[in-house]
C-alpha cells in the first residue's frame, strides 16, 4: 500500500505533520511517499522516520520536487501497547503547562522571519499529543489573538480542546487591542504571574 502525500508549497510543520498523519493512517505494511519542494523539508522527514525508527529515502526530481519515501510497518502492537502504558506517565508529567507567548515574533533578526515561525509554532501546539494548560500573552504577543492575526483559528482550536488562553490587559490597551480579542479573555499581571509560578512547566518560544 501506497499513500501519496503532496506537501509542495506547504511551509514548515505541514509536511512533517501531514506525513506523520499518513503513517498513523497506514494499516500494515506499506511506503508513505511525500511530496516537497525544499531540501529542508527532506531533512525533516527523515529526522521524523528516524525518530520513529522507520527506514526512508529521497529523490531530487527537480529543483523544486524532492520525493521522500517511508517505509511503514504498523504491524508492532507491542510497541504500541508500551506507548499506551507510559502515556498516563507522561500527561502526568506535563500537568499544567504553561505556553508563554512574550512576542508575536519567535527568535531574533527578522520580525517578518519571525512572524512566521511563531505561526508555524502555535499551528504546531495544536498537533501536539498533549496540550498546555494555558497560554500567556503579553507585550506584542496579544497580536496574535487579536484581529487580523493568522493564529486566530490555531488558537480557537486550543480552546475549544479546553486550552486557557489569557491575554494581558494592560499590553491590549497599550497596542489599542482592547476591542479587537478575537479569542481568550483578558488578564492581570497578577494573574500571569500567579500562573507561571504554579506552572508545572513553562514553556517559551
Amino acid at each position: 500500500m501506497i499513500i501519496k502525500v503532496n506537501a509542495v508549497g506547504k511551509q514548515c510543520p505541514l509536511p512533517v505533520i501531514e506525513a506523520k498523519k499518513a503513517i498513523e493512517e497506514m494499516k500494515g505494511k506499506g511506503i508513505v511517499e511525500v511530496s516537497v519542494d525544499n531540501e529542508i523539508a527532506v531533512q525533516n522527514l527523515r529526522k521524523l522516520a528516524a525518530h520513529k525508527k522507520l527506514e526512508s529515502s529521497d529523490e531530487k526530481r527537480s529543483d523544486n520536487l524532492y520525493i521522500v519515501k517511508i517505509a511503514v510497518n504498523n504491524e508492532g502492537e507491542e510497541e504500541k501497547l508500551v506507548e499506551d502504558e507510559i502515556a498516563p506517565l507522561q500527561e502526568a508529567g506535563k500537568k499544567n503547562t504553561v505556553i508563554v507567548l512574550g512576542s508575536n515574533t519567535m527568535g531574533n533578526g527578522s520580525d517578518e522571519l519571525g512572524e512566521i515561525l511563531m505561526k508555524g509554532f502555535v499551528f504546531a501546539l495544536t498537533k501536539q499529543s498533549t496540550l498546555p494548560q494555558t497560554v500567556l500573552l503579553y507585550n506584542s504577543g496579544v497580536k496574535l489573538a487579536s484581529e487580523g492575526s493568522d493564529s486566530i483559528p490555531d488558537l480557537k482550536v486550543l480552546e475549544e480542546e479546553g486550552v486557557e488562553i489569557l491575554a494581558c490587559g494592560t499590553c491590549l490597551s497599550y497596542y489599542e487591542l482592547t476591542e479587537k480579542l478575537q479569542v481568550g479573555s483578558v488578564t492581570n499581571m497578577y494573574e500571569i504571574a500567579e500562573k507561571m509560578t504554579e506552572a508545572g512547566f513553562i514553556v517559551r518560544p
